[in-house]
């Protein structure tokens, strides 16, 4: 065996400098030196040929040696060798084993240079794939959690952070907008994400998550890890102000005083860390109306106009509230909507009283212009709570009558005349349909208004098949989640109020009608719906 001409020693320390500078094993730095000596020789003996290179770490000896396999037949002189040839050298040679054979060390500055650039290039690249590997191992299971560093230096707005082991960054988006620290600076933020591919910095920071502020409480409130106490949401606007909502499972402890501390002790430790940071502390509650008034703090709510899933859709203020519950640039209502992830809006009660006057008013003239009667007659009627034709047109008599003001003569008319109209305007609704292409099997099918069999046609359902075929919201409408954020899917009825168990009911008659299912399916869906119904009204009554 020939050894390649190197200061042993020099190679020696060389590999424990790295490997101890670095942090990572020596045989990283081992298995660089072999293959640049490998590379090297290569461009001496062949391109062809595989070369190896064995370092002893113990003797500090770099040995080269060629491999090739034995085979049969020969088809590739530089890397098989034939089972003769081989057995020459060694008698127990068989096909499939490898020949490795020695070669001398290689003379000239060229080999020299070439070693040097190699060695010096492939160490760097294979001490940084090292590095990479040991930071993913490190952090990977600290996502979520906090961790300390040092500022190193800022790059276009970045801070890049020492850590324990390599280097995080927090992008400019994810850092405190006013604060500017200084290199040496240390620094607490939450390990967002730790990515293998990235090459150069695989350990992304923040400081602006909600889950910074969460861990910075757990870290200041015990009773968190105690199971007592947890936080249920968070809302920020990073170095300005913040909105948590806090839940106890032990009725004898209060979650905001344990969140806040004793004279503010908790919350201002949290405050300092996020650069003054205001945080509003509030008590999480399953009632949604409850909770919305504890968010929109310190405005005080009038009262709150529910939407049709009984959700918070108008907060009414009293009027000297308003700049209160809207905040500087929107900010409290922002907040607050993303706390309760309700997108409700703000209006104050003399804004809510012209709008209901308004409403008020264009029902009268409504009145007074399709049934052709009085203003004090229209008057009357919405002030009783009349707000359509339609609604007239199918009211008891005895609901009339019960009206100061109206015999049973004049109700008579009024509801004629209503009647009338809405038979009008069902029959041009009805002819409109079948323009569109309506057919007599939907036409026909009951629970089915003609604006509704319009509205159907208009969407290109014309037969009681296709309208068999429909999902119940898209007939009622509903609600779906994109981009995390939960949006509304119109229903093609949505505008007739039509609830999902009612057009779960028609879908399902429909499907027994054209044959897709049969009547006892009908049953088993109508008696689930009534059982729900059922549970639901229990739940409420427990509550």
């Amino acid at each position: 065996m020939n050894q390649l001409t190197a200061n042993r020693l020099e190679l020696q320390q060389i590999v424990a400098a790295v490997a101890h500078e670095k942090s990572i094993e020596r045989e990283v730095v081992i298995e660089a030196i072999e293959e640049s000596m490998a590379r090297a020789a290569k461009l001496n003996y062949g391109p062809e040929l595989d070369i190896r290179a064995d370092f002893n770490m113990e003797t500090g000896e770099l040995f080269l040696e060629r491999v090739r396999t034995v085979v049969e037949a020969v088809e590739d002189n530089s890397l098989e060798v034939s089972l003769e040839d081989a057995r020459r050298k060694n008698p127990d040679a068989v096909v499939g084993s490898q020949e490795i054979e020695y070669l001398p060390p290689v003379f000239g500055a060229r080999l020299d240079r070439i070693t040097v650039q190699n060695a010096k290039q492939i160490i760097v690249q294979k001490v940084r794939e090292a590095e990479r590997e040991k930071q993913y191992h490190e952090y990977k299971d600290k996502i979520g959690q906090i961790v300390v560093g040092t500022v190193n230096r800022i790059e276009y707005g970045n801070i890049i952070v020492d850590l324990a082991v390599g280097e995080g960054i927090i992008h400019r988006n994810q850092r405190i907008r006013q604060e500017a620290p200084e290199k040496g600076d240390r620094l607490r933020a939450l390990v967002l994400d730790v990515s293998r591919e990235n090459k150069r910095h695989q350990i992304r920071l923040s400081r602006t998550a909600p889950e910074f502020m969460k861990e910075l409480f757990r870290a200041e409130v015990p009773e968190f890890d105690e199971g007592i106490v947890d936080i249920r949401c968070i809302a920020r606007d990073p170095g300005s102000r913040a909105k948590i909502a806090v839940v106890s499972y032990d009725a004898s402890i209060d979650p905001v005083g344990a969140c806040v501390g004793m004279k503010g002790s908790r919350v201002q430790a949290v405050v300092s860390e996020l650069q003054g940071e205001r945080i509003d502390v509030i008590g999480w509650t399953p009632d949604q109306n409850e909770f919305v008034e504890q968010a929109i703090k310190p405005a005080k709510v009038s009262r709150i106009i529910l939407d049709e899933d009984d959700r918070p859709a108008e907060i009414i203020v009293y009027d000297d509230q308003l700049s209160l519950a809207i905040g500087a640039k929107g900010q409290n209502v922002r907040l607050a909507r993303t706390l309760t992830g309700l997108n409700f809006r703000i209006i104050t009660e003399s804004e809510e009283r012209d709008q209901r006057l308004a409403a008020d008013s264009e029902r009268v003239q409504t009145f007074m212009d399709v049934i052709d009667i009085e203003e004090s007659f229209a008057h009357l009627l919405v002030t009783e709570g009349f707000d359509s034709v339609e609604q007239l047109a199918d009211c008891d008599m005895d609901l009339l009558l019960a009206i100061d003001g109206i015999d049973s003569e004049i109700g008579r008319e009024l509801r004629n005349r209503a009647q009338s109209h809405v038979d009008a305007l069902n029959q041009e609704a009805l002819e409109e349909a079948f323009r569109y292409g309506l057919q007599q099997d939907l036409a026909q099918f009951e629970g089915l208004t003609p604006a509704m069999l319009l509205t159907l046609a208009k969407a290109d359902i014309t037969t009681l098949k296709g309208f068999a075929e429909c999902a119940d919201w898209e007939i009622a409408g509903g609600y779906s989640t994109s981009r995390g954020r939960r949006v509304r899917d119109p229903g093609f009825l949505e505008e007739f109020e039509v609830s999902l168990e009612e057009a779960r009911h028609l879908i399902l008659v429909a499907r027994v009608l054209v044959g897709l299912i049969d009547e006892s399916s009908l049953y088993e869906a109508d008696l689930d719906i009534e059982l729900e119904e059922g549970i639901d009204e229990r739940q409420i009554e427990e509550t």
